[in-house]
């Protein structure tokens, strides 16, 4: 009977190790699982951020062509501005000249 009763306790001590373990494992898992939600959420964050800046880039792409067409704008009002500065002193120099040729 002293080989029966030792039996029994590491029976016992077997399945306490074995709980232990399996809980541990449990936790294990656990873990590893919020981890992997969290890299898939931050996968998941990158992607969007990924997004938004080529929203933004296409932005800055399209405010870039504008401003390069408003200064060719600028431009070419410059120069009609130059032309009308230039007939207005002309039709000055008429009018005098009509004025003088009429007196």
């Amino acid at each position: 009977m002293a080989s029966a009763e030792p039996q029994p306790r590491f029976g016992q001590s077997v399945k306490g190790l074995l709980s232990d373990k399996v809980s541990c494992c449990s936790g294990d898992v656990i873990a590893l699982t919020r981890q992997v939600l969290k890299g898939s959420r931050s996968q998941e964050l990158l992607g969007h951020a990924a997004r938004n800046m080529v929203i933004q880039e296409d932005a800055i792409l399209h405010s870039e062509d504008s401003l390069r067409k408003m200064s060719i704008i600028t431009t070419h009002l410059q120069y009609q501005q130059e032309a009308i500065q230039k007939n207005v002193e002309h039709s000055k120099n008429l009018q005098d000249q009509l004025k003088h040729v009429l007196k």
